[in-house]
């Protein structure tokens, strides 16, 4: 019995397609989205076949059903390569993370702060760890002012996912990218695009001179030639 269920759980994933539509009549829909109206199921069958096409069940649920004359074959391939491209396109953000120590010094708060600018402009999110140790941990509030000025020094590129919060003997902040990542990436490819036009570019010819004085000597020419 389970095995039967399965079975008609696996037939109904795809719409029923000519034979296979079991109702007495049906709203039937045109090729190009023309309502014909409610037509005897044999009746769409034949049209169907007349035109070259398949009778597709669009809206099982209705009363009654709705058809609509399609070539299926096209439509399956559509869909195919619509997903195809959806799942091409779709672009999963990546959490970074980048740990710094309540009393950084200031090269190594730049180093770090370069890292998370460079995760932000590809489209990433960074988790911004401060580290705690021994009496550190009795003064949270410098790594509260350190994550504060670096949310500052980075809100061109990002926002404020998650507030700076207390984790045990770690306090974490999450930066959201302002830039989605699909965004970040075809702006990296258009500007290794254009480098790659740059170079390709045909450089001038050492040795050809250019002076300035060519229209004037043309000119010269021109009123020697009428005397």
């Amino acid at each position: 019995m389970n095995i039967t269920l399965v079975k008609e759980q696996a037939i109904s994933a795809e719409p029923r397609i000519n034979d296979r539509i079991r109702v007495p009549e049906v709203r039937l829909v045109g090729p190009n989205g023309e309502q014909v109206g409610i037509v005897r199921v044999e009746d769409a069958l034949r049209l169907a076949a007349e035109a070259d096409l398949d009778l597709v069940e669009v809206a099982p649920q209705a009363k009654p059903p709705v058809a609509k004359l399609m070539d299926f074959g096209k439509f399956k391939y559509e869909a195919a390569m619509k997903a195809r491209e959806s799942r091409k396109n779709q672009v999963n953000t990546v959490i970074k993370e980048i740990k710094l120590r309540p009393k950084i010094d200031q090269h190594d708060y730049d180093t770090k702060k370069g890292h998370v600018v460079r995760f932000l402009s590809a489209g990433d999110k960074v988790k911004v760890t401060i580290m705690f140790r021994g009496r550190e941990q009795s003064r949270p509030e410098l790594g509260f002012r350190l994550l504060q000025k670096l949310a500052e020094d980075v809100q061109e590129l990002a926002f404020i996912e998650s507030a700076p919060k207390q984790d045990g003997r770690n306090m974490v902040m999450v930066l959201g990218p302002t830039k989605k990542k699909a965004e970040a990436r075809a702006e990296d490819r258009r500007r290794r695009e254009a480098e790659k036009a740059a170079k390709a570019a045909p450089e001038p010819q050492a040795g050809t001179p250019v002076s300035s004085e060519a229209p004037e000597a043309e000119q010269v020419a021109v009123e020697e030639a009428a005397k």
